[in-house]
């Protein structure tokens, strides 16, 4: 082709370094920002129609492994592989590219963009058959990597992601394949990164990372499935966190994070699978908190971070960490808008009881049977409030104790200072007013008090009152214990 009889010196150092494998570097001084790529001067500029001819000639030598290696140039026009299959590593870092590459369905052996300044990449269904570097990157457009297909890592270490508008995502990484890690610490994203349907059979770590979408989703992961763990911690994140449906086997690690999205939903983590999640020592959540239909073999949640709203239908865990007293956990289960939600208190339950805390499950079971007694008619209401006020709900036994030694000293007290005459006279036995007043309170005693003695007057009216609070109380105990007995 034209281009390849016409070179420059620049191009022709590279065409000669190529069959070799060797590095060119044409940076004048160490560090040099490649983002002043547009004041260098012909010495550093190259042709991409001269590398595309380079890449796709692939001119050899007996006994080298060809390989393009260029530092410190820039790049002018489009670097077009679109489909193309390259042997060759490809290494271009501290460039400056003019023209968005476009290497849309190629194949690649490995593709190194460290430290470069681009003006965007497309790369959809990209195949690489070793790690795809982007480290240190500043993109100023989208990337384009859905449907890639990358054997090895993707690294992104510190890369800057921006798009001189918003129309769609600055990162795109969309059913893409990961076949080790995706490592992108310190990332910083000014618009939205979509990993929807993505899989990582390694780890991703995106600690320190920030992602930019104030008015929408800042990192959107739906159906994302990682074979290990997802560090996240100290990530910053201005806009929604989408993960439904995704499956993490490992640990969502999401200490000390800053997760913001005011008026609507931070972190929506429902119908999701995962070995592990932590939430804590972060600043309180932002937004609505979402783990509907989720399943958590770990959950480590502090009430500390917990938002205003809490959404926990359905959600199952088997684990509840750090262990906080019931008091501390219930206000999340009154978080989920104004519905009530049994599930999640047996849930809780169920994690007091994995860890021998009876009397922490018990408190919760009150709290539902509180919350549950908000949904009924005014009667059912009115009787709940008479189960709770007795027994607890069952849950209290002892206050059925004391409601029984309080009413038995004020019968034996009021009997006691002027006791109902007998019935018959010489054939009732002695008068003892605290047996005359257990025979009322207790429906299924008798000790021969109660029908030997007629009362009348005000004895009448407290006897009404002792035999209606003996019968409330009675049926209250064996609805609490049925209900507790039931439960075991």
């Amino acid at each position: 082709m034209s281009e390849t009889n016409d070179l420059t010196p620049a191009e022709v150092h590279i065409w000669r370094a190529f069959p070799r494998g060797e590095s060119v570097d044409f940076r004048a001084a160490e560090n040099e920002d490649p983002a002043l790529g547009n004041t260098w001067g012909a010495e550093r500029t190259v042709r991409a129609s001269v590398l595309r001819a380079l890449l796709i000639k692939a001119p050899q030598e007996e006994g080298e492994i060809a390989a393009l290696k260029i530092m410190g140039a820039r790049i002018t026009g489009v670097l077009d592989l679109k489909y193309a299959t390259i042997d060759a590593a490809i290494r271009l870092s501290h460039c400056h590219f003019d023209g968005v590459p476009d290497l849309y369905g190629a194949q690649l052996r490995q593709l190194d963009l460290s430290k470069s300044v681009l003006p965007g990449l497309t790369s959809a269904t990209l195949r690489v058959e070793g790690v795809l570097r982007m480290t240190d990157c500043r993109m100023r457009g989208p990337v384009q990597l859905g449907g890639a297909q990358i054997s090895g890592a993707l690294f992104m270490e510190r890369a800057e992601f921006t798009a001189p508008d918003d129309s769609e995502p600055v990162l795109q990484l969309n059913q893409a394949a990961i076949g080790d890690d995706l490592w992108a610490p310190e990332m910083r994203a000014h618009g939205q990164v979509r990993l929807t349907g993505a899989s990582v059979t390694g780890r991703i770590n995106v600690q320190d990372a920030e992602f930019n979408k104030p008015d929408g989703t800042a990192l959107d992961a739906q159906n994302l499935n990682v074979g290990a763990h997802v560090r996240a911690r100290c990530v910053r994140a201005q806009g929604r966190v989408e993960l439904r449906g995704s499956r993490i086997t490992g640990r969502l690690d999401l200490l000390h994070a800053h997760l913001s999205h005011p008026g609507d939903t931070a972190l929506r983590a429902s119908s999701c699978v995962i070995g592990e999640l932590w939430l804590r020592r972060g600043d309180r959540i932002e937004g609505a908190l979402n783990l509907r239909r989720s399943q958590i073999e770990i959950l480590t949640l502090e009430p500390e971070m917990l938002p205003d709203q809490v959404y926990l239908s359905n959600l199952t865990y088997t684990v509840l960490t750090p262990h906080e007293p019931a008091e501390r956990r219930l206000p999340m289960l009154e978080r989920d808008g104004e519905r009530y939600e049994p599930h999640s208190y047996e849930q809780l339950t169920a994690a007091y009881r994995h860890v021998g805390d009876d009397d922490a499950a018990r408190l919760v079971q009150l709290a539902k049977q509180r919350r549950r007694r908000t949904t009924l008619t005014w009667y059912g209401r009115l009787w709940g409030y008479v189960q709770d006020a007795t027994v607890g709900y069952g849950f209290r036994p002892l206050r059925a104790a004391v409601w029984l030694l309080s009413l038995t000293a004020i019968g034996s007290i009021a009997y006691g200072l002027d006791h109902p005459r007998p019935i018959k006279a010489g054939e009732a036995p002695d008068f003892n007013s605290i047996f005359y007043t257990l025979d009322l309170l207790l429906p299924v005693i008798n000790f021969g008090q109660e029908p030997a003695f007629a009362p009348d007057g005000w004895h009448q009216w407290l006897s009404y009152a002792l035999i209606i609070t003996g019968w409330t109380l009675a049926t209250t105990i064996v609805a609490g214990v049925t209900r507790t007995v039931s439960r075991q």
